[in-house]
């Protein structure tokens, strides 16, 4: 079994597909991770032997974060933003779009789950 970055890579799948499991690992970056290993972007996780595994591993780590760095980094930065109380520091903390996207339709990802409005709890309260 490959275990990179303390990820068990799925061995069923082509290595530049199983490579996407690790956090911070896009498809363009496993394929470039593979080419500099020289592993066929190809050939199936389970296929790989210990030497290109411990290659990739080693590419992985020069490279930059990944995996528990890469989310420690992010969230040190979102928290950054909301203790300086910028824009974008409240838009985190009210759990709202960051990047400029209208709210008055859409945006229900980051909102949530639609809340009724005050005729419907009038509704409700009257049938019982």
């Amino acid at each position: 079994m490959a275990r990179i970055v303390g990820v068990d890579l799925p061995l069923q799948k082509r290595a530049e597909v199983g490579l996407t499991y690790i956090y911070g690992v896009g498809r363009a970056r496993a394929s470039s991770v593979l080419h500099r290993a020289g592993g066929s972007p190809d050939k199936k996780v389970r296929d790989l032997t210990e030497d290109e595994v411990a290659h990739i591993r080693k590419i992985l780590e020069e490279e930059g974060a990944v995996e528990g760095e890469l989310r420690k980094e992010i969230s040190m930065n979102v928290r950054r933003l909301i203790e300086i109380g910028c824009y974008r520091g409240g838009r985190h903390r009210r759990n709202l779009p960051v990047h400029g996207q209208r709210t008055h339709t859409n945006a229900r990802t980051r909102k949530g789950p639609r809340r009724g409005t005050v005729a419907n709890k009038k509704k409700a309260a009257a049938k019982t």
